[in-house]
């Protein structure tokens, strides 16, 4: 490496270490860096020591200062261990001593922070999750604010929370290209944090794991974090077919598979019922951009003017109401001309003319099983994804009879 090469490389921004590499480093699985860091009574000493040295080795923090430190390595942050050594206490001691503890004397204090100044240490989250330290605060992360699914859900989680008395903090990323240091920076103050959707990438939520506690909600599982997330396929399945037991054939699927896992398996279910009835299913969605009545109506519009389609499985029931609006400016009666369905039922769905069919989900249950998933890996309980169960609630808007029970 040349001298040119060298100094790029010393200017270069230290990319933070993820869990893999962790894991690698400390010749132990991903789940076990996750436990160790979570002082998970499984993992013994020796191995919870190899993962926060296999971490602190990784972080690389600021070694043009270590160098100028005598004594510690340029190579290898310093560890609490040796802050302890140095000032001559135990580990326990350094904690206390930096979070003020009235049970150290001042004199302690005083020799424990200059021996971590002399070494340059800082305690890092995974040293502050060893000592037990707690933030009284939970997060979640969505995508949106907007719209009765997202309200709902956060109802949900928050009587959850605070009922167990804790803090709540809300992060809407709204697809901001800073989001994932936003989340970064949010996981330094809580305890732990529901993740929804697709808001932030899957390595940047393995890193947080390594931190915090983290569920998924909404949102596939991955190794080591646990996932809350609603019947999809199978209740799309059961709805499409109900749809063909009214003779309609023309059915198209009103969604943007980008937008949320949930959306693509409802699609995949609007497919497998085609399937299954030997029927030529649609290619692709109708695209809309979004999930709210004016994406609905736009979409809806374009596709009634340009198709000949005889009913609309819509992705949540405020694209169903667009969809409404939309053939009601076309002269098209629904359900007479068009069958139209939604998803979620939520509170407009009963008072809608005709009344939507759609499929039921407890959003406020997500929300609240997010919560209560979160509160148990917090405690350093192993966790499983948990599936809320849905069902298709049947009106008038695909061609039913009224019924008043409904």
């Amino acid at each position: 490496m040349t001298g040119h090469d060298e100094q790029a490389a010393r200017e270069r921004p230290r990319q933070r270490p993820t869990v893999y590499q962790v894991a690698e480093r400390a010749g132990v699985s991903i789940a076990t860096v996750s436990r160790a860091l979570r002082d998970d009574p499984k993992v013994a000493p020796s191995t919870r020591q190899r993962v926060l040295t296999a971490a602190e080795e990784l972080s690389g923090h600021d070694e043009e200062a270590a160098r100028r430190r005598p004594g510690v390595s340029p190579r290898r942050r310093p560890t609490v261990y040796q802050v302890a050594e140095r000032a001559g206490v135990s580990i326990a001691t350094v904690s206390r001593a930096l979070r003020d503890d009235p049970r150290v004397t001042a004199s302690t204090r005083q020799r424990v922070l200059t021996a971590a100044e002399e070494l340059n240490w800082w305690p890092s989250r995974a040293a502050q999750a060893l000592a037990g330290e707690a933030h009284g605060a939970v997060a979640i992360v969505f995508p949106d604010l907007t719209g009765p699914y997202y309200a709902g859900v956060i109802a949900g989680f928050e009587s959850e929370v605070v009922h167990r008395g804790s803090a709540v903090m809300v992060l809407a990323t709204h697809g901001r290209s800073a989001s994932e240091q936003l989340v970064r920076d949010l996981s330094t103050r809580i305890d732990g944090v529901v993740i929804m959707d697709q808001t932030i990438p899957d390595s940047t939520v393995e890193d947080v794991a390594a931190d915090v506690s983290v569920i998924m909600l909404a949102r596939p599982a991955l190794p080591g974090v646990a996932a809350v997330h609603s019947e999809n396929t199978n209740t799309a399945i059961a709805l499409t077919r109900h749809l063909f037991g009214h003779g309609l054939r023309k059915l198209r699927f009103l969604g943007d598979l980008d937008l949320t896992p949930d959306v693509r398996q409802r699609w995949a279910g609007f497919v497998a019922a085609h399937v299954a009835e030997d029927l030529p299913a649609p290619t692709e969605p109708v695209p809309c951009g979004g999930f709210e009545l004016e994406n609905g109506y736009r979409a809806a519009l374009e596709l009634l003017e340009n198709e000949d389609v005889d009913a609309l499985v819509c992705a949540n029931d405020e694209l169903a109401s667009g969809v409404y609006l939309a053939a009601a400016e076309l002269g098209i009666n629904v359900p007479t001309d068009l069958a139209v369905t939604g998803w979620d039922d939520i509170d407009i769905a009963g008072h809608l003319a005709p009344r939507l069919t759609t499929v039921r989900q407890p959003v406020r249950e997500l929300g609240a099983a997010a919560a209560r998933l979160l509160f148990e890996r917090i405690a350093s309980r192993e966790v499983t994804d948990e599936l809320i169960a849905t069902e298709v609630v049947i009106r008038e808007s695909c061609g039913c009879q009224p019924d008043s029970s409904a």
